[in-house]
């Protein structure tokens, strides 16, 4: 499949017709192209002079082949209907900025001229005023005209099929005046329209710039600037102060503090220095880093990012497929109405035949399916950009009206509610010689969670490792057995103490760390034990007020699931604030959890996104944090570019805001609809009144839907 920048789309409701046009050519079958993004996908055996010229009868055009992703996203031009001729062949890789302003100049001569006809209305010869209404409608219908009339004779009924009737009519009913109106209002309300979706592409389009074009190599000593994508794992690049860092890598030399805005959404700077991991995209704000990539471009967190909201842009959400379908036949039920609006009552209640033909045309109108169409896009496309701008990935429109209808939210407790960074919350100490000493010998070599929360607590209490441990067995599910010194040690759980007659007052001290929700990590010798160690998870700070505001936002029910025993788990969940909480759960636990929870309302699941990827795929939604990390971003549904659940309440906020509004524009554009075809009955509807409400609604509800885009200042 080839990709293509379209512009000119005049609306949804005509892009769907395009697209539909396009795939019935031969091997069109797989063709796509979105209103909302502005892309257009085509199979290659596809003839692009068919495809343009298909474009070109609708006033749109092929802009350039498939960007790449060091390219400039953003684009200057609203959609245009003022019949500026693009040509077929041209691939049109110069500025278009100049067909708005044209149509701007149009309309605004247009309204001029119909204000002098009115002035001098009744003053000079009714020829006069008829010529400057009918240059003022040649000027702002012209275009519309000539695609209706077309349309007309392919049987092909759309809006501006409707409004080339609608001219027609009042011109032949000698309703100068209004048909002048309806012309300069419909071309008003095209260009809003436009420049309502343009305002939604354009934020999205702000997000893909973060992309830096070029990077600076160090070759051999020497420094060369070269494209981002030339570059390849392990190639070394230097970036200075206020530069963008080009790939993820890693600090070789040098310290400064980075700003990961682009990839996170947290403003603050983050320090970094040798050793430490940075992303691509992030801003480098003083000190000169010298950096070796770890990934070529088209692999990095960046880029993997700019796809996703891309693509994000392009899925249809089930209203917005609804309102598509819908629309197809609401348009000829419209006309169906109109005409017998124009027939019945002359025919059956001897009404006169030029004022219901005057009603039938303003039917005609009102039946206009802009605002309807546009109840959606633009109230998706701003809540993908608004999240994104915030370091939030909805990886589709479907996904952010999910996010919105959620009534459960069930979280994986280790890394999520928790730092999933064990620490010694309590220790008891029987050997105060031996205990620490033993446990750093046989812990040291470790990569357990739980054996670095020992050694951290070691090094705190200042506790210097002289021995080695001779021999180290694991036993599973138990601990070690290990040799130090020439002694025998055993260092686990309590069931690893099965060869000790162990002391009332030990149980007791065991018991009762239990009962605190702690996991124990017992030192003994084949006589005794030396101490025990009594192991958290600590709870992350902005847990228990992410919960508190998610219930705040409308969550019903949070719900802990976790693979830790009761007592842990009732400690954490009562840290929290959650509604409910599972203890002792496996892996097909949760997902079996996850799926009984989903009978009962619709659920989201919060995990890493890589032990919890079953239970993710389980949930209706799927929310990982990941910060950047390749299995969340290509696990979850939701990516939480953050190490912490604190921009999760409003994400959910956005996506019920969205549904909201998309249910609030429905209502709108139809009610309004609704009421002047009820002014047909007394015969009160005029063709001023249908036009102000069809246009009312399509600008109402595309500056309704771009107040998603407005998001409060944090103090």
């Amino acid at each position: 499949m080839k990709e293509y920048r379209v512009k000119g789309l005049s609306c949804g409701n005509c892009t769907l017709a395009l697209e539909h046009q396009i795939q019935l050519l031969e091997f069109g079958e797989t063709a796509s192209l979105s209103y909302n993004s502005g892309k257009l996908k085509l199979d290659e055996r596809i003839p692009l002079s068919e495809v343009k010229e298909i474009l070109k009868s609708d006033g749109a055009y092929i802009v350039d082949v498939k960007m790449n992703a060091g390219e400039s996203h953003a684009s200057d031009d609203h959609h245009d209907h003022s019949g500026h001729d693009h040509g077929s062949d041209s691939d049109h890789e110069h500025d278009h900025s100049h067909g708005s302003k044209k149509m701007y100049l149009l309309l605004g001569f247009s309204t001029l001229i119909y204000l002098i006809s009115i002035l001098i209305d009744g003053q000079v010869a009714s020829s006069t005023t008829v010529l400057l209404y009918l240059i003022a409608t040649i000027v702002s219908g012209y275009t519309t005209f000539v695609k209706g009339l077309k349309n007309l004779f392919r049987l092909k009924f759309n809006i501006d099929t409707l409004m080339t009737i609608a001219l027609v009519g009042a011109v032949s009913i000698g309703e100068w005046k209004e048909a002048t109106l309806v012309a300069i209002l419909f071309c008003l309300n095209e260009l809003l329209e436009g420049l309502g979706m343009e305002k939604a592409r354009r934020s999205m389009e702000a997000l893909l710039k973060v992309a830096p074009k070029e990077a600076v190599k160090l070759d051999k000593g020497k420094e060369i600037i070269v494209p981002i994508e030339s570059l390849k794992a392990n190639d070394t690049v230097i970036v200075k102060p206020g530069e963008k860092i080009p790939s993820d890598g890693q600090v070789v030399t040098g310290k400064s503090s980075v700003n990961e805005a682009a990839i996170t959404g947290e403003s603050l700077p983050v320090e970094k220095a040798e050793g430490e991991s940075v992303f691509g995209g992030s801003i480098n704000n003083e000190g000169v880093l010298q950096i070796r990539i770890e990934k070529a471009y088209e692999d990095s967190s960046l880029a993997k990012i700019l796809h996703l909201v891309e693509e994000a842009q392009e899925t249809k959400t089930p209203t917005e497929l609804f309102i598509n379908k819908f629309a197809k036949y609401y348009t000829p039920i419209i006309m169906a109405v109109s005409a017998l609006v124009i027939i019945a009552p002359p025919l059956l209640f001897n009404g006169d035949w030029s004022k219901w033909l005057y009603q039938g045309l303003a039917v005609l109108i009102v039946g206009c399916p802009c605002a309807l169409i546009l109840s959606s896009p633009i109230a998706i496309v701003s809540g993908i950009a608004r999240n994104a701008r915030n370091g939030i990935l909805i990886k589709g429109g479907v996904f952010l009206e999910q996010l919105g209808k959620l009534d459960i939210l069930a979280f994986d407790k280790t890394g999520t509610l928790t730092k999933g960074e064990p620490y010694v919350e309590q220790s008891v100490v029987y050997d105060r010689d031996r205990f620490l000493k033993v446990a750093a010998a046989i812990e040291k070599t470790s990569s357990h969670p739980l054996a670095k929360a020992i050694m951290k607590e070691v090094a705190q209490q200042g506790i210097e490792i002289a021995v080695e441990s001779e021999s180290v067995e694991a036993v599973s599910g138990r601990g070690i057995v290990a040799v130090v010194e020439g002694t025998k040690y055993w260092l686990g759980n309590e069931k690893s103490m099965e060869h000790l007659q162990i002391p009332q007052d030990v149980q007791d001290a065991i018991r009762n760390l239990k009962e605190q929700g702690l996991t124990l990590v017992l030192v003994a010798d084949d006589r005794q034990v030396l101490g025990m160690f009594g192991i958290s998870d600590e709870i992350r700070e902005e847990s228990r007020d992410v919960i508190a505001r998610l219930h705040k936002v409308g969550i019903k029910r949070t719900v802990m699931l976790t693979g830790d025993h009761q007592k842990t788990a009732d400690k954490v969940a009562k840290a929290v604030g959650v509604t409910e909480f599972y203890g002792n759960l496996l892996p097909e636990d949760k997902v079996n959890k996850v799926k009984q929870l989903a009978e009962q309302g619709i659920v989201g699941m919060i995990g890493d996104g890589i032990n919890d990827a079953p239970a993710l795929a389980s949930a209706q939604i799927g929310i990982a944090m990941g910060k950047g990390t390749d299995s969340a971003i290509e696990t979850a549904d939701v990516v939480l570019m953050q190490d912490h659940l604190g921009k999760l309440p409003e994400a959910v906020s956005v996506g019920k805001k969205v549904n909201r509004t998309i249910k609030f524009n429905i209502a709108v554009s139809m009610g309004l609809k609704l009421i002047a075809l009820l002014l047909t009955i007394p015969g009160w509807l005029t063709l001023w009144i249908a036009i102000l409400s069809d246009m009312g609604a399509t600008v109402f509800v595309t500056l309704v839907s771009l107040t998603v885009l407005i998001q409060k200042k944090s103090a």
